[in-house]
C-alpha cells in the first residue's frame, strides 16, 4: 500500500513537474519579473461555451471555462490548497464540525460584502442554503451543484457571524464542497429569480475581487476590478484589491486559432479544452510565450466496460486483458506530446487520497494473450480471438472520430482484440446508454475530492444510472457501493482514507474502470503576464495576475 502525501488526513500526489506548475507559476514568475503592477486588462480565449445549457449561474453550471470565470467573482466559505488539499479558511475564519458528522458550524469574517453592497453574514450563508435546496427541486436535480450538497438540509443562523449547517447523513466531501466555485456564496436576491433566468447572470452577485460585468452567452464574459476587495485567503499572495482593471473572456472554437492569436499577441491568455498539439506548444514557446500545466483533478479520462451478460467484456479477464493491451506511455506522448504524464489510477494526480495504481497498468501484451487464453479465446488465422465460433469484437461507439482511438483499436488488435469504432448519430448519443447498445464506453469527472467518481459509478447518484449498473458486475456494484459508504459516511478520517485506497485497488483489480489518459489542464501566457496560478480545480485564479 503506498499513499504519495498526506497532510492530516488529505493525500495528493502530484509528479515533480506538475507540482512545479501548479504552484511556481504565480510567485516564481512575479518574482523574476519585478514589482506587480495595478492596471491593464487581460484578454482569455476560452473553449467555446456550452451549446446546450449557456450558464454563468455558480450552483447550475458544470461547464469548467465558466466555473474558472466564477471563482474569480465569487468567494466561498473555504478555499482549498492545490499543492496539498487542506482546506482553508476564506469567507468562514473557522468551522467545526459535530462528531456524528451532522452539523458543521461556520464562523464567518466581519466586514464582508457583496459587490452590491449587502453583509455576507450568517443570514445570507443561510438563505444560499436554502436557494441550493431549491434549486435542486426545480431542475429535478440538473443543477450541477446537487452532487455537492448531498445530505445537506438545511442552515440555522446563530448569531449574525455564526452559521450552522446540517445534513441527514455525514458526508466527508462536504467540507471540500464548501471551497468549490458551485457552493460560492452569492446575494441570496437571485434566488427569487427562475433558475434559467439566473443563468444569464441576471441577479449573480458574489463577494469576489471582480464584478461581473456581463456575459453575453457564446461570445464574450467580461470581469472588472472591484474596488476595496481585502479578504482573499490565505492562499493568494494578493489579498485585496486585483490588480488588473478588467478581464475578457471570448471563446474560440479552433485550437490553431487560439494559439496563433496568443503567438500574434491578440489575446494574453489561451486556455484550450484538450492540451496543446505538440505543434502547438512549439509554436508557443518560439514565439517568446510560456506554457503552464497542472492535471485536472477528479476522475481521469477513463473507459468503462458494459459487463452485462453476454457482452464480451462481461468477463473480467477479458476487461483485464483490454487494459494490458494498452501502451498508456505511448498513447500519451503520441497524441500529446513528450513529457505528458502517464496515467496512474482511476483518478488524475492531483486528486486528494491518489493511490498510484502504476504497477497495476503498465502495458504487457504477453499477460493480455495469457488471460485470453484462459478465458478460451483463440488466436484465428487474420489474428483476431475466436471463441465458440464468434470473434472477440469489442465495440466503441464515439461522440466525435478521432485519431486516439484508432490508437487503441490498433493496440488491441496486438492481442486480438477487434475493437470497432462507430460514430453515433446524435439521436444515438442521448439513448445508447441507456439502451446498453455498446461495449465500450469513457467518461470523467473534475472536481478535487475523490467522492466525485461515486456520480459515474455508483446507481443510488449516478448522473446516467445505466452506465454505473453496466459498468460492474450486481456483486461488485454492492461492492462499490460498501467503500464509498465507508469513505463518505464517517468522520474518521483514518477509514475515509483507508476505503478510499480499498476502492482504487478493486476497482483496477476487477478492471471495473480502465484509465486511459492523465487529464492536463495546459494555459499559454503571454510574456506579459505574470503572478499566474491555478486553484485546486486547475481554474484560473486572478488574486495575483497582473500585466506589464
Amino acid at each position: 500500500m503506498s499513499v504519495s502525501r498526506f497532510l492530516r488526513p488529505i493525500a495528493v500526489a502530484v509528479t515533480a513537474s506538475l507540482a512545479l506548475a501548479a504552484c511556481g507559476g504565480g510567485e516564481e514568475t512575479s518574482a523574476a519579473s519585478g514589482t506587480p503592477k495595478a492596471g491593464g486588462t487581460v484578454k482569455v480565449s476560452f473553449w467555446p461555451d456550452n451549446p446546450n445549457f449557456s450558464c454563468i449561474d455558480p450552483f447550475q453550471v458544470y461547464w469548467i471555462e465558466h466555473r474558472s470565470i466564477i471563482r474569480n467573482f465569487a468567494d466561498s466559505l473555504t478555499d482549498q490548497d492545490p499543492e496539498t488539499g487542506k482546506i482553508v479558511p476564506w469567507l468562514a475564519s473557522k468551522w467545526e464540525i459535530s462528531p456524528d458528522g451532522l452539523t458543521y458550524t461556520f464562523t464567518l469574517r466581519d466586514g464582508v460584502t457583496f459587490s452590491n453592497g449587502k453583509k455576507v453574514d450568517a443570514q445570507a450563508v443561510a438563505d444560499n442554503v436554502t436557494g441550493w435546496i431549491e434549486t435542486v427541486k426545480a431542475t429535478n436535480g440538473a443543477a450541477f451543484g446537487a452532487s455537492y450538497i448531498q445530505g445537506l438540509t438545511g442552515a440555522t443562523v446563530v448569531d449574525p457571524l455564526t452559521v450552522k449547517l446540517t445534513l441527514s447523513k455525514p458526508n466527508s466531501s462536504f467540507l471540500q464542497a464548501t471551497s468549490t466555485t458551485n457552493l460560492a456564496i452569492t446575494d441570496p436576491a437571485e434566488f427569487a429569480l427562475p433558475a434559467a433566468e439566473r443563468c444569464t447572470g441576471k441577479g449573480v452577485i458574489g463577494s469576489g475581487l471582480f464584478v461581473l460585468d456581463h456575459y453575453t452567452p457564446k461570445t464574450e464574459t467580461v470581469l472588472t476590478k472591484r474596488a476595496g476587495y481585502s479578504w482573499g485567503s490565505e492562499l493568494s499572495e494578493n489579498k485585496g484589491e486585483a490588480r488588473l482593471d478588467k478581464v475578457i473572456f471570448n471563446y474560440v472554437a479552433e485550437d490553431s486559432v487560439r494559439t496563433g492569436n496568443l503567438t500574434s499577441g491578440a489575446i494574453d491568455v489561451a486556455w484550450p479544452r484538450n492540451p496543446f498539439s505538440p505543434q502547438d506548444e512549439t509554436l508557443i514557446e518560439k514565439s517568446g510565450k510560456k506554457i503552464e500545466e497542472r492535471s485536472l483533478p477528479g476522475v481521469s479520462y477513463t473507459l468503462f466496460a458494459n459487463t452485462t451478460a453476454g457482452r464480451p467484456l462481461a468477463d473480467k479477464q477479458v476487461r483485464l486483458a483490454l487494459s494490458k493491451a494498452l501502451d498508456r506511455a505511448t498513447y500519451a506522448k503520441t497524441i500529446y506530446g513528450d513529457g505528458y504524464p502517464v496515467v496512474k489510477g482511476a483518478y488524475n494526480s492531483t486528486t486528494p487520497y491518489f493511490k498510484s495504481q502504476e504497477s497495476k497498468l503498465g502495458y504487457d501484451p504477453d499477460g493480455a494473450a495469457e488471460l485470453l487464453d484462459a478465458a478460451g479465446w483463440t488466436l484465428g488465422a487474420d489474428g483476431i480471438r475466436v471463441k465458440d465460433g464468434k470473434q472477440l469484437t469489442v465495440d466503441y461507439p464515439l461522440t466525435s472520430f478521432v485519431g486516439n482511438a484508432e490508437l487503441l483499436q490498433a493496440q488491441a488488435k496486438k492481442v486480438g482484440i477487434n475493437l470497432t469504432l462507430r460514430q453515433l448519430t446524435p439521436a444515438q448519443q442521448a439513448t445508447y446508454l441507456n439502451e446498453g447498445s455498446y461495449d465500450l464506453t469513457s467518461t470523467y469527472f473534475t472536481r478535487a475530492d475523490p467522492g466525485a467518481l461515486q456520480f459515474i459509478l455508483n446507481p443510488d447518484v449516478a448522473n446516467s444510472k445505466a452506465l454505473a449498473r453496466q459498468s460492474s458486475t450486481p456483486d461488485a456494484v454492492v461492492k462499490v457501493q460498501d467503500l464509498f459508504a465507508k469513505a463518505l459516511q464517517t468522520t474518521d478520517q483514518k477509514q475515509t482514507t483507508t476505503a478510499y485506497e480499498d476502492l482504487q485497488d478493486f476497482l483496477i483489480d476487477e478492471g471495473i474502470t480502465i484509465p486511459l489518459n492523465e487529464r492536463v489542464q495546459k494555459v499559454g501566457l503571454s510574456e506579459k503576464v505574470h503572478g499566474f496560478a491555478f486553484t485546486s480545480e486547475s481554474f484560473l485564479k486572478l488574486n495575483d495576475v497582473w500585466k506589464d
